[in-house]
């Protein structure tokens, strides 16, 4: 529990660092003829430094979830696999099991992370904008239904797989290295 705890406090925190630079991405990528500065600079004139963090709080609304999901679920796969075969499982099992735990934790926050979306690119002054996490769930269901909340899901499950796949797996070979290193040394 308090690893969990830890990990939430630590999104929170890499979260007002992620957050503007994950509104300045998504405007360039919808505004391609724009330049980045400029789109900072834009921000910035026009909805001031809360401009630069608004979905702050629908980014840690994603997060917390999804590391909810994603590290129990990995060290449970990784306890079956172990239990299934007798013996704890190599890194690259870990990685396997982080590609799984990862891929199932963003299907089921991918609502999360349309509604984050959605308040990050919103006209500035809409009610989208402000915020509300909940009114633009609703807002996306009324208009485009289950599909429309599953927006980009497996695309968004195969980066995150991916990148589950490469850090857990390179998580659990640094620790099995470090736990070795530690044995060894007076």
């Amino acid at each position: 529990m308090k690893h969990m705890l830890a990990a939430s406090a630590g999104e929170v925190v890499a979260c007002l660092i992620r957050v503007p630079s994950e509104v300045v991405k998504q405007r360039a990528q919808v505004s391609a003829s724009t330049r980045t500065f400029q789109i900072f600079s834009n921000i910035l004139y026009e909805e001031g430094i809360q401009g630069l963090y608004r979905g702050y709080k629908s980014t840690i609304l994603r997060e917390i979830p999804f590391s909810l999901v994603q590290f129990p679920l990995w060290e449970s796969l990784k306890a079956l696999w172990s239990w299934r075969q007798d013996h704890v499982v190599d890194s690259w099992q870990s990685a396997v099991c982080g590609a799984f735990a990862g891929g199932f934790a963003a299907a089921v926050t991918t609502p999360l992370d349309v509604a984050k979306t959605r308040i990050m690119l919103a006209k500035a002054g809409s009610s989208t904008a402000d915020g509300n996490v909940l009114s633009a769930l609703h807002g996306v269901w009324r208009s485009q239904g289950l599909a429309g909340l599953f927006a980009g899901v497996f695309p968004r499950m195969a980066a995150i797989s991916l990148g589950g796949f490469i850090f857990l797996g390179a998580y659990d070979r640094t620790h099995s290295l470090l736990l070795e290193v530690g044995r060894k040394s007076p």
